[in-house]
């Protein structure tokens, strides 16, 4: 069972999603605007990713631009950042028992 981490709004987590369904892999989805991930779930995310909370960061989010730019955080702040502000996640995420993949471009999630 993989989990897909989905934002409906975004052109590339519907894509990701829909390629998650024609693959035809078994999976849930969580819409992680509407239930935010906890400090705890996003640091477990972070180690299946093998990234750092900064690599997770979308940097063209008008909230990063404003707010963060520039600003010398360590992983521990990036993390509660992304836990505050969900929207600056980069998306789609499809987590394995194991592993995760950022699903841009699509293909990564064959890396499953």
């Amino acid at each position: 069972m993989y989990t897909v981490y989905h934002n409906p709004r975004c052109k590339k987590s519907r894509a990701g999603l829909q390629y998650v369904k024609e693959k035809g892999l078994d999976h849930q989805v969580r819409e992680y605007l509407k239930e935010p991930l906890t400090v705890e779930e996003l640091g477990k995310l972070l180690m299946k990713l093998h990234m750092k909370p900064m690599d997770l960061i979308r940097t063209q989010e008008a909230y990063y631009k404003k707010e963060l730019k520039g600003l010398n955080l360590n992983d521990e702040e990036w993390t509660r950042e992304m836990v505050e502000n969900p929207k600056l996640i980069r998306r789609p995420i499809v987590e394995g028992k194991y592993k995760a993949v950022v699903g841009d471009p699509v293909e990564n999630i064959d890396n499953l």
